[in-house]
């Protein structure tokens, strides 16, 4: 099967062509069977197909395909709507719009914080990831690959340190930072927003320092300026509740919603105070596919599995499955390369180190080849392409997740 059709600026992790999947397996054109930790970059906390999903969608599909929804409303995006506002996790009035993923939904976002401050700069912060569209790029705190050769990118955008007890950086640091950034770079009159991931992705699963969030919001809410939280990796149960934001003690003011939101379906959302969402004149807000029908129809499925109690009981089996693997691997000393275990619940990253504690790309980069010929697919993340990115289904089964991580054991064993 020919790939030259499909644009060489295009990474692929895997050299593999997937056929079909189910829950955490899935299997290749050659009939090669997989185990899952990468769950299609923290889009399938449900699993590949999940049963009420791919019901939903056979349901709705007979119904209506696709209706514009500024056009002529339909019933999912009403019934999602309703749904998921009552599932964020917060004591204000909520509304919101649905589009077609996590980028847009945060482009939607700077447009709305715009509207109702009347200010355009954003503080964003190192090794951010908020997507691939051109403003979205020039939030994201790190340059190869997604800002080279693009020119300039649309701003003002500044960076501040990220802090996080899986970097080093201390709340002191990052506040001592933010406070020359106003001191030298900007005037606080001018600031929009800050936009912010609870637990970072791209940059390896690095949990935000708790002093800082709610300093930072306590700042906000002093200075008249927005907090943008953006759930879309860490959203849906990922760190075994609702949204990671309930563990920093804050409510921010709008979220990015995408990736889990509807089991593999393209759909993201900005949801938030209804305030802030209802701001801009008529049709500012929109899009011809945003709140697709089949795709609203797969969210109400995935909302009906998420309850408390599964995300709870699934998020804990998974960070015990991986805390106390990664404990016996560092107690028996597995591997020279076995740096530190980063994250939160069942978002968890592993470090591959040298033995003077620098970044070892080399040594993952074998790791993904070793384990994808064992039968596991893992996905890499970190500056220095460097920290494996755990990010199995949640309702992988207990047996096959065990499977898995007996891979990944036999793996590490072997890097030289």
């Amino acid at each position: 099967m020919s790939r030259e059709t499909i644009s060489q600026s295009i990474s692929i992790v895997h050299p593999i062509s997937l056929s079909h999947g189910k829950n955490a397996e899935v299997w290749d054109t050659t009939g090669k069977r997989y185990i899952d930790f990468v769950g299609g970059i923290g889009v399938l906390n449900l699993g590949h197909c999940h049963p009420g999903v791919v019901e939903a969608i056979r349901e709705q599909a007979t119904k209506l395909t696709h209706y514009a929804f500024n056009a002529a409303p339909h019933t999912p995006y009403i019934e999602l709507m309703d749904r998921l506002t009552a599932f964020i996790p917060v004591n204000y009035p909520v509304s919101g719009m649905l589009t077609n993923s996590g980028a847009e939904a945060a482009e939607n976002a700077l447009k709305i914080v715009r509207g109702a401050t009347g200010r355009t700069a954003v503080i964003a912060f190192d090794g951010a990831f908020h997507g691939r569209t051109l403003a979205t790029l020039n939030l994201n705190g790190k340059v190869a690959p997604y800002k080279q050769k693009v020119g300039v990118l649309p701003g003002p955008v500044y960076h501040l340190p990220y802090p996080s007890a899986d970097n080093g950086v201390s709340c002191a640091e990052a506040l001592k930072a933010m406070d020359r950034l106003f001191s030298v770079e900007i005037d606080i009159s001018d600031v929009a927003c800050f936009i912010i991931e609870p637990v970072q992705g791209e940059a390896g699963f690095l949990a935000l320092n708790i002093a800082f969030a709610q300093a930072l919001r306590c700042f906000c809410d002093e200075h008249d300026i927005l907090l943008i939280a953006d759930e879309i990796q860490s959203g849906f149960g990922r760190t075994g509740q609702r949204f990671a934001f309930s563990r920093l003690g804050i409510e921010p003011d709008l979220i990015l919603l995408g990736k889990s939101i509807a089991g593999g379906v393209p759909l993201g959302a900005v949801v938030g105070r209804k305030t802030l969402m209802d701001n801009l004149p008529k049709g500012g807000l929109g899009g011809t596919y945003s709140g697709n029908p089949i795709a609203c129809a797969a969210a109400l499925a995935t909302l009906d599995a998420m309850t408390d109690e599964h995300l709870q009981e699934w998020g804990s089996q998974q960070e015990e499955a991986i805390v106390g693997r990664y404990e016996a691997w560092r107690s028996q000393r597995l591997s020279p390369y076995l740096g530190r275990l980063t994250g939160v619940g069942a978002m968890r990253g592993i470090e591959l180190t040298s033995t003077d504690g620098t970044p070892a790309p080399q040594q993952l980069t074998q790791l993904l080849s070793l384990a994808r010929d064992a039968g596991l697919l893992l996905m890499p993340s970190g500056r220095s392409r460097h920290i494996i990115r755990l990010l199995a289904p949640l309702t992988i089964e207990p047996a096959v997740l065990e499977e898995g991580l007996d891979i990944l054991q036999a793996c590490l064993k072997q890097l030289v």
